[in-house]
C-alpha cells in the first residue's frame, strides 16, 4: 500500500473537562475515496479543521506529504470576489480549468458573486476546489442545496479525480457511489472500514453489536440480582451482604456505561384526525413568473395516504407546485380543490420561520411559559428539547449560534408536535445525520396522513415515495407511480430534453405503501423504546424499593403515623408490581431483540 498523503495519529483533542477524540487514527492514500459518518454533534467539522489544519490536537500527530496540495469545500463556503470565475481562482487554479469546472457544474463564470442560492454557493465551491487539482480534496456535507442532477455531476467529477477523498456527508446514495471506505466517529473514537459505504450498516450494526454483548450481559446479571434483592434481602442481610455489594459494584458500572453513553434522539409525530378522502385535486395548472414557465397544464388528484415526492432542478418550480397544491398562491390559469378536515404542518426549506435573535426556549414555546403542546398534552419544554438532543444549556441561547443539524432538529421539533393529517416537508434532509434521518423515514413510513415531500435525496424518496412527480423547469410536469429510481427509467431525459407532460397513472391511496418492506433486523423504533424505558426502571425501582424498606424498617412508625406507613406501604407494593412488570417486558424484548439479531 502507498504511504498516505495526509494523516492522524493517535490524536487526542480536549476541550476543558470534555474529551473530544482519543487515539484517533485516520489515513488517506493516493486516491483512496473515503467517507465520515456519524451523528450530528459527534466532531465530524471538527475532525476536519484537524486535517485541514485550523487547530492543532492535545496530543498525537498530524501528518502530510511534501507539497500535498489540499482543497476544502467547508459546510458553508464564503464566496468572495467580483465573478464566480473570480472567486475560483483565488487559490491558483488555472483560469481555464476553473471556467471548465463552474460551467460542468452549471454555474456560469461571469455571474456576480452578489445574491447568489444556496445551491449556487455550493456549486461554485465545488468547483473552485476541482479546478484546484487538489492531492487531497476534503468535502463537508457537499449535497446540501444541490439538486439530485447536480449531485450525479459532482458523483462524476469525483469519480474521475485522482486525488484523495474525504467526505462528511448524509446522502447515502452518494456515498454509496462514490466511496471505497469509511472512517465511523463514534464515542470519541474512529473506526475504519476498507469497503465502501454500501456495507457500512452491516458492519456498523455488527461492531455495536460485539461491543453491546457485555453490556447486556451486565443487564441481564442486574435483573437477576435485582429479582433477589427486592424479594426479601432484608431478612437475608448478613448472610448476603457479599451478594449485595456485587450487585452494587454493577450498578456502578452501569451507571458508568449510562454517563458515557450517547443521547438517543426521540420523535413522534402528533396525529391528527383523518381528513377528508380527497386532500387536493389540481386541474390545469399554469404558473409563470415573467417569462420563465414554471408548471404548465397540471393536473393530479392527492387522496389521503398518499405519499408524494416532488423533484427536479433547482429553480424549476418545486415549491412554488407545493404552494399552488395548497392553495397559498393562485396559479394563472386552472384550479385547485382541498379537501375537508385538513390539517397541515409545513417545513420551508429556507427554515424562514425560525427567529434568529429568539432563544430555542422562545422557539418551542412561541406563545411563552415553559410548556409545549405536543399533540394537544403539555410538555415541559426542556423535557421535550431533550428528546430532540438539546441540551439544556442550549434552551437559552439564540438560534443564531445552532448548527445547520439543530435547526433542521429544532424546525422538526416544532412541526412534529402540531396535530396533522397533512405533511408538508420541503427539504427536511438538509443538514441532519444519518441516525436522524433513518428515524424520521420510519415515523414516516407509519404515519397515517397524507405526505408530500420535497427532496434531493435519492435514497430517501425511493424509500418512501408512492409516487414521484417531476418539473424539468421549463414547465413540464410529469408524475409516475414510485420513487426516484422509477421516474428516471419511465422517463428518460426528462430533465434534459424538455419532457412534455404526461397523463397521471391511476393512484389509490391504499395502494402508496409508505417504504419498501425490507426484513427487520433490528428493534422497532417503538420496541426500542419501550427497551430503554424498561431498563431505566429496572435500573431506578431497586434504589426507591430499598428507601421504601428502610423507611418501614422504623419499628415505631406505625404507632407514630398509621397514614404515612399505610402510604409507604402501598407504594412499596405498588413499585414491586412496577419492578416485576418492567423486568418481565426487557426479558421479552431482550429476547425479540436476539432473535433478530
Amino acid at each position: 500500500m502507498r504511504p498516505p498523503v495526509l494523516a492522524l495519529k493517535d490524536v487526542r483533542l480536549v476541550d476543558g473537562a470534555n474529551i473530544l477524540f482519543d487515539g484517533v487514527d485516520l489515513a488517506l492514500e493516493p486516491g483512496v475515496r473515503a467517507c465520515l459518518v456519524g451523528r450530528n454533534g459527534a466532531g465530524k467539522s471538527t475532525l476536519m479543521r484537524l486535517l485541514i489544519g485550523e487547530i492543532q490536537a492535545d496530543a498525537g500527530e498530524r501528518v502530510v506529504s511534501p507539497g500535498a496540495r489540499i482543497s476544502v469545500v467547508p459546510q458553508e463556503p464564503k464566496i468572495t470576489g467580483d465573478t464566480l470565475l473570480d472567486y475560483a481562482t483565488l487559490g491558483g487554479a488555472a483560469s481555464y480549468e476553473a471556467e471548465a469546472a463552474l460551467q460542468a457544474l452549471g454555474v456560469d463564470p461571469a455571474k456576480s458573486t452578489a445574491g447568489l442560492s444556496g445551491g449556487e454557493i455550493r456549486r461554485a465551491a465545488l468547483a473552485r476546489a476541482f479546478a484546484e487539482e487538489p492531492d487531497v480534496l476534503l468535502l463537508d456535507e457537499p449535497t446540501n442545496h444541490l439538486d439530485i442532477l447536480a449531485i450525479e455531476t459532482l458523483e462524476g467529477l469525483l469519480k474521475s479525480s485522482r486525488c484523495a477523498a474525504l467526505v462528511v456527508s448524509h446522502d447515502r446514495a452518494f456515498l454509496e457511489r462514490t466511496t471505497s471506505r469509511c472512517f465511523w466517529l463514534e464515542t470519541r473514537k474512529v473506526r475504519r472500514l476498507d469497503r465502501g459505504f454500501a456495507a457500512f450498516d452491516d458492519w456498523a450494526d455488527k461492531q455495536l453489536e460485539a461491543e453491546a454483548d457485555e453490556q447486556r450481559r451486565l443487564d441481564a446479571a442486574l435483573v437477576r440480582e435485582t429479582h433477589w434483592l427486592h424479594r426479601g434481602v432484608t431478612g437475608r442481610r448478613a448472610r448476603n451482604e457479599g451478594r449485595r455489594r456485587r450487585l452494587m459494584a454493577m450498578r456502578e458500572q452501569k451507571s458508568d456505561f449510562l454517563r458515557q453513553a450517547r443521547g438517543t434522539l426521540s420523535m413522534e409525530i402528533a396525529s391528527a384526525g383523518a381528513s377528508g378522502k380527497r386532500v387536493a385535486e389540481a386541474k390545469g395548472l399554469s404558473k409563470a413568473f415573467g417569462d420563465k414557465v414554471l408548471v404548465k397544464e397540471f393536473s393530479t388528484r392527492i387522496q389521503r395516504g398518499d405519499r408524494i415526492a416532488i423533484v427536479g432542478p433547482n429553480g424549476a418550480g418545486k415549491t412554488t407546485l407545493v404552494k399552488l397544491l395548497l392553495g397559498e398562491i393562485e396559479p394563472d390559469a386552472g384550479s385547485v380543490n382541498l379537501g375537508t378536515n385538513l390539517q397541515i404542518a409545513y417545513i420551508d426549506q429556507a427554515r424562514a420561520d425560525l427567529e434568529e435573535g429568539a432563544t430555542l426556549w422562545q422557539a418551542l414555546t412561541p406563545g411563552g411559559g415553559d410548556q409545549v403542546m405536543v399533540g394537544g398534552a403539555p410538555r415541559h419544554v426542556a423535557g421535550y428539547a431533550k428528546d430532540f438532543l438539546f441540551r439544556d444549556n442550549q434552551l437559552r441561547q439564540p438560534v443564531s449560534t445552532l448548527s445547520g443539524g439543530e435547526r433542521a432538529r429544532l424546525l422538526l421539533a416544532r412541526a412534529l408536535a402540531t396535530p396533522a393529517n397533512l405533511l408538508v416537508l420541503d427539504e427536511p434532509t438538509n443538514d441532519l445525520d444519518m441516525e436522524t434521518l433513518d428515524l424520521l423515514e420510519d415515523l414516516l413510513a407509519a404515519f397515517e396522513g397524507t405526505l408530500v415531500l420535497v427532496s434531493h435525496d435519492r435514497d430517501f424518496i425511493d424509500r418512501l415515495a408512492g409516487s414521484t412527480i417531476g418539473l424539468n423547469g421549463a414547465g413540464a410536469v410529469v408524475e409516475t407511480p414510485g420513487g426516484w429510481s422509477d421516474f428516471v427509467s419511465q422517463n428518460p431525459g426528462f430533465f434534459t430534453s424538455g419532457g412534455r407532460s404526461a397523463p397521471v397513472a391511476p393512484r389509490k391511496a391504499e395502494a402508496a405503501p409508505a417504504a419498501p418492506s425490507k426484513k427487520a433486523t433490528k428493534l422497532s423504533y417503538k420496541d426500542q423504546r419501550k427497551l430503554e424505558e424498561a431498563t431505566a426502571l429496572v435500573a431506578s425501582l431497586p434504589v426507591e424499593i430499598s428507601r421504601l424498606e428502610a423507611v418501614l424498617e422504623d419499628a415505631g412508625l406505625y404507632a407514630r403515623d398509621p397514614a404515612a406507613f399505610d402510604r409507604t406501604m402501598k407504594a412499596l407494593d405498588s413499585a414491586r408490581k412496577q419492578l416485576e412488570t418492567a423486568e418481565e417486558a426487557w426479558l421479552e424484548l431482550e429476547e425479540l431483540r436476539e432473535s433478530l439479531g
